[in-house]
């Protein structure tokens, strides 16, 4: 079974509150400046409780900050699109007649 790997948008999160540094936010959930640049990176995912910590500070939800990515996910398919039977990507709220 393949590891299952967790993406994030801490990054993105953080610039678009004022320009969060890593260590402003190792400082409001109780992590190091190293811990957090790890799990931004990917390369350590979080404990359960931090996860969750890191989505308050953002006032998001951890499926909002936080996801597992597939290995036969592409990097360029969004969680709110999915393939339709031809394979292209279709808006996960589209009907199909």
């Amino acid at each position: 079974m393949d590891k299952l790997r967790i993406v994030n948008d801490i990054r993105t999160l953080r610039f678009l509150s004022g320009e969060m540094t890593q260590t402003q936010l190792g400082h409001r959930v109780g992590l190091t400046r190293q811990t957090i640049a790890a799990i931004e990176s990917g390369k350590y995912s979080p404990s359960l409780e931090a996860a969750f910590r890191i989505a308050e500070v953002f006032g998001k939800r951890i499926d909002e900050v936080f996801r597992h990515e597939s290995p036969d996910v592409k990097p360029d398919v969004k969680p709110d699109t999915k393939r339709d039977d031809s394979g292209r990507h279709a808006p996960a709220a589209s009907t199909r007649a």
